[in-house]
Order: C-alpha cells, then sequence, then structure tokens
C-alpha cells in the first residue's frame, strides 16, 4: 500500500467506517485510495468542506463514534474549522485529516500553504504533520486513540507528495515507536467514600432538582431511578433534550434561555441541586449559589464546579455512577414539592398548546411544532438549528423514548441543522429525519446540503427525510434579542433578509416541496411530508413577531421591551403578539 491507502485501511481497522469531505488537489492521493477502499470506507462527498465538518461533529453525536471528515490544504482545511469548533465545543471526538503543499515546498510561500499546525493548534487537542511514511501509523492511532478517550478534536496534516509514497511500517530500532489498536472504555465509578459523601447532601434534601445533560443519553434509565427514589423533578439541558422523554410527569423540559416556565421555578426553589453529564452554561437559570447544596457527576473532572459551586463533585461515566450511588439514597416520599412539580408541568404543556393555537399573520411558528410533536414517528431523529427555531424545538417537541435529537449547543453555529440531519440518515438510514429550520439557516448552508441531500436519498431503506423552514423573512432570535437585551427596534438593514420559494427549491433538484400558511391545515402538510417518497422541504411561512417568550421575565427585560418602542418599524405586529402571549400565558382558557 502507499501512504494514503494505509491511511483508510488503518482508520476502517479502527471501526471508522464513514468520512465526509471534499476533493482537491492537496488530496489527491487520498481521493485516489478512497476509491478503491469503497468496500471499507463509505465516502459522502458534500459540497462545502464545513459541511463535512458538521457532519462529522453529528455522526459523533448520534452514534457515540468517532466522527471522521478530510479537506484538501490551503482553503479546504481552513473551511473546516466552524464544524471542528462545534465537535470541540460539544466534547465530541472527531478526527480530521488535511492535506499540505509537497514537503519539499514548504516555508517558500507556496500555492496553498498554510501553517496548518497553528491553524489547528486551538481547535485540535492533537495536530500532528506526517514527514516520512513510518510516522503514519502512530499518527493514525494516536489521532483516533485521542480522540475517542479525551472526547476532543484530533488533525493529521499530510503533505501531498507524501500521501504516495510507499508505505513502510517503522523499522524495529532506537527512535521509533509501535503502536497498536484499541479503545479504553469511559466507565469510571467514584470510590466509595465520594459516593457516600454525595449520597449523604442528597438523602438530606427535601426539594430535590436535577439537571441533565448530553452526557447522560446513555443513562436514561439511572437518571429515572434517580429521580424517583430522591422524588426529583428533572431539568434538560438542550444537548440532553433525548435524555428523557418528556412523558414522565416529573420532567420539567429544557433550562435556559430556551427554558420552560417549571424548569426555572424549579431550580429557583430547590434545596438540592444534582447535575448530570452537562456544561450548561448560563449559571443565572441555576440555583443562587448558597441556597442550595450541590452534587455533580461528569467524565471530564474538568467541568465540575464550573457553572455552580458544588459540595461534592464525582468523576465518573453517569450511568455507571448513578448505579453505583442509587443503593445509597433513601427513598423519599412523594410530598408537595414533587406533586408541585408534576402539576406545574402539567399546566406548562396546556400554556404551550394554547399558545400555539394564539392567531398569527398569517402563521404562529409555534402551531407548526405544536402539530408536529404528536406525529413524530417512534425512533424518529429530530435536529435544530439555531435561531428562534430552536426555541420551539425546545419547548413544544415531546421527546419519547428511543427518539434521538441534537444540534450546535456550545458553538451555537448558523447552518448547523442540515448537515446534522444528513448525518444522522447516513447513519440510521431506516428512520425518519426531522431537521428544524430558520430561513437564515437554510440561506446560509441549507440549500448547499439539499444538492447532498439530492445525490443520496435513493440509497437510504427509507427516504423520509423532512426540512422545516420556518420562513419569516427575518433573522428572528437576534431580533428579539435586540428588542429584550438592547432595548432598541429590529434594525431592518441587518435583520430582514430575502424572500424564497424554498419548496419549489426542492422541486427543482427533484425532491418534494409543501408549502403552508394556514394554521388549519399545518396538520396536513405534516401528514403529507410524512408520507412523501423521497426528502421533503416543508416551508411554512410564518409571523415573525411572535414572540419567543423567556421563562422569566425580569424588570431589565420589561424596561427594554418598553424601550425598543420609538424606534420599533414593525411596532403593531410586535405589541400584539406579545400581548396575546401574555395574556395566554398568565390567564389559562382566556383568548
Amino acid at each position: 500500500m502507499n501512504v494514503s491507502e494505509f491511511v483508510w485501511h488503518r482508520l476502517s481497522e479502527w471501526g471508522l467506517h464513514r468520512v465526509y469531505g471534499y476533493p482537491g488537489d492537496g488530496v489527491g492521493g487520498l481521493d485516489v485510495a478512497l476509491d478503491k477502499a469503497q468496500d471499507t470506507m463509505s465516502y459522502v462527498q458534500v459540497r462545502h468542506e464545513e459541511m463535512a465538518a458538521f457532519m462529522a461533529s453529528a455522526h459523533a453525536k448520534f452514534t457515540g463514534q468517532v466522527g471522521l471528515c478530510y479537506a484538501t490544504s490551503g482553503p479546504g482545511a481552513i473551511h473546516l474549522l466552524n464544524g471542528l469548533y462545534d465537535a470541540k465545543m460539544d466534547h465530541v471526538p472527531m478526527v480530521a485529516l488535511v492535506g499540505q503543499a509537497a514537503r519539499a515546498s514548504i516555508g517558500a510561500s507556496y500555492q496553498q500553504e498554510v501553517d496548518l499546525k497553528t491553524l489547528f493548534k486551538d481547535v485540535a487537542e492533537y495536530v500532528e504533520q506526517a514527514t516520512v511514511p513510518e510516522q503514519i501509523r502512530h499518527l493514525v492511532d494516536r489521532a483516533v486513540r485521542i480522540a475517542h478517550n479525551r472526547r476532543a478534536v484530533t488533525c493529521i496534516i499530510l503533505p501531498k507528495d507524501l500521501q504516495e509514497m510507499d508505505y513502510e511500517d517503522p523499522p524495529l530500532k532506537h527512535g521509533t515507536t509501535h503502536t497498536g489498536l484499541g479503545y479504553a472504555g469511559p466507565a469510571q465509578v467514584p470510590d466509595n467514600a465520594q459516593l457516600r459523601a454525595a449520597a449523604e447532601v442528597l438523602n438530606s434534601g427535601r426539594k430535590v432538582a436535577m439537571l441533565v445533560g448530553a452526557g447522560a443519553l446513555g443513562a436514561t434509565d439511572e437518571v429515572i431511578a434517580v429521580a424517583e427514589r430522591l422524588q426529583a423533578g428533572v431539568a434538560k439541558a438542550l444537548l440532553g433534550k433525548a435524555a428523557l422523554p418528556d412523558d414522565l410527569p416529573f420532567v420539567t423540559g429544557s433550562i435556559g434561555l430556551l427554558g420552560t416556565g417549571p424548569s426555572w421555578d424549579m431550580m429557583k426553589s430547590c434545596d438540592t441541586f444534582l447535575m448530570v453529564g452537562s456544561a450548561f452554561p448560563y449559571s443565572e437559570f441555576l440555583p443562587k449559589p448558597g441556597d442550595a447544596r450541590g452534587v455533580q457527576v461528569d467524565i471530564d473532572g474538568t467541568r465540575l464546579s464550573l457553572r455552580y459551586p458544588m459540595e461534592v463533585n464525582l468523576v465518573g461515566d453517569s450511568a455507571a455512577t448513578l448505579r453505583a450511588l442509587l443503593p445509597l439514597l433513601e427513598q423519599k416520599k412523594k410530598d408537595s414539592w414533587r406533586s408541585d412539580i408534576e402539576d406545574g408541568v402539567r399546566d406548562w404543556w396546556s400554556t404551550l398548546e394554547r399558545r400555539a393555537m394564539d392567531s398569527a399573520d398569517p402563521l404562529n411558528p409555534q402551531r407548526v411544532f405544536w402539530e408536529l410533536s404528536p406525529r413524530l414517528p417512534d425512533n424518529a431523529i429530530i435536529t435544530a438549528d439555531s435561531g428562534s427555531a430552536a426555541n420551539w424545538y425546545a419547548r413544544d417537541l415531546k421527546m419519547r423514548r428511543g427518539m434521538k435529537a441534537s444540534l450546535s449547543g456550545g458553538l451555537a453555529s448558523l447552518g448547523a441543522g442540515t448537515p446534522y440531519a444528513l448525518a444522522a440518515k447516513m447513519a440510521y438510514p431506516e428512520r425518519t429525519v426531522i431537521a428544524c429550520m430558520g430561513d437564515g439557516a437554510m440561506q446560509m448552508n441549507g440549500l448547499n446540503v439539499m444538492i447532498t441531500i439530492g445525490k443520496y436519498w435513493r440509497e437510504w431503506s427509507n427516504p423520509r427525510l423532512i426540512v422545516l423552514v420556518l420562513n419569516n423573512r427575518d433573522l428572528n432570535q437576534v431580533t428579539w434579542e435586540e428588542r429584550i437585551q438592547l432595548g432598541s427596534g429590529k434594525t431592518l438593514s441587518t435583520q430582514s433578509i430575502p424572500d424564497f420559494s424554498y419548496h419549489r427549491y426542492a422541486e427543482l433538484i427533484g425532491l418534494k416541496g409543501i408549502f403552508v400558511d394556514d394554521p388549519d391545515h399545518v396538520g396536513a402538510a405534516w401528514d403529507e411530508a410524512l408520507a412523501a417518497d423521497r426528502p421533503v422541504i416543508l416551508e411554512a411561512y410564518t409571523d415573525p413577531n411572535v414572540p419567543p417568550l423567556l421563562p422569566h421575565i425580569t424588570l431589565k427585560d420589561a424596561k427594554n421591551f418598553i424601550s425598543m418602542i420609538p424606534s420599533e418599524p414593525e411596532l403593531g405586529s410586535v405589541l400584539k403578539n406579545s400581548a396575546k402571549e401574555l395574556v395566554t400565558s398568565m390567564l389559562p382558557g382566556k383568548d
């Protein structure tokens, strides 16, 4: 084998069998070798390298495996960065392969020569450039092992000429190293003394609140068992949306800027706080320091006591640690704490339904998500983009057991929803995948990814991939942030975006397009999309001035809202929709 052939062979020996990328002369050797390796390595050709990195990040999130992407030298490598930072900030494992100028030209300001080690040193935990064939085995082995064990991004830089050289194992002599295959399991359990200390805190509390994140996605049974033992309510960070089903009466839903009223109320009135597998960033939505005793579980010790001053910090795998902790926990009796949480959750779902049924011009975006929720197929996979669509995804969609869901969390990058959806579909072609997009994200990256979907959909055993686009002609989340956080009216020059016929674009590339602007037709539109024989763009023509209300409105928020009135160009619509939503929230059953 030459070096490129060995790279793909070795990666497949590690169990990596899908790579997302785009060709180029800087990776010509890898391109040719990849075509020969089709039996062991599935290649997904994207339209832009950023999409390759997003897809590799999503692959890691949905499968638990190491994501893999590659790109050519210079601009191709640079394009990867946003998706690589998505993986870094959400702590998922990914390996990136990038080309480089030929070794003899490095340092001569050659075409497409970029200092890639410097470029990638912040985003990648491990980044090395190969210089001789004898390095390749240990570079691949270390990149995969470090990515897996540290849940990090790693990068291998392969000069163009080296890719075509004959591969050689390193000789057995001084100055060489000989690496091997094999993952190390992450199932760490704290020692008994730490577990007993945690149990003492949790047993002494009367009002226990839990917060779970992406680290609890594999610990659903354990989280439920601990919550029942402690009679706790459980809130979910956005990346942990699929960690617990929403039909459990003590699950308060999402937390934070996109969160729910019950999550806010629970966190502000608890006396004990258990945080599992989450790096949720917004401390203002957690208990006030000193008001609650805290216990945290995380596989990464550097993220303990990062958002709240915890009394007991446990380094360990979420499922294994909770299983070890459970026998030490005393069974609490159901009292007013748990009953109040369940009452609050029940009332909240009723409030969301009433909000969704409020009229708008022409369509309330909440109605679109509320109608989808009961129609979600079993084992559906849902992705969401950043923007106001993430609000309705977080609040209005009820997760059931077996579903998966994710989005760009720590980076909150616009444009990740469609590459995430495609990666989910490539990993699980038999499952229905739904991407929830705003029109800003769709114009940024979504139209690009639809072409890739058009290229591959006939290979899937189940052709259903639905891309919902909320067409509101506005960069909506930022518009509302300006109104509420800055006290400024909508700035039309920066916030208004072109109207575009997304459903007709779908038809142009051989997919199905559906358009809806009537609230009474939303359910039928979803039924049509879910019955389609090919991927669908469902375009919902929605009102941009339906407010994504915060779970708790502060005096400062109210003052800012009043301050924006003189400069708001769409004041009548903003005031009307805001009044409807506030009245619906405060006076259940009233129009």
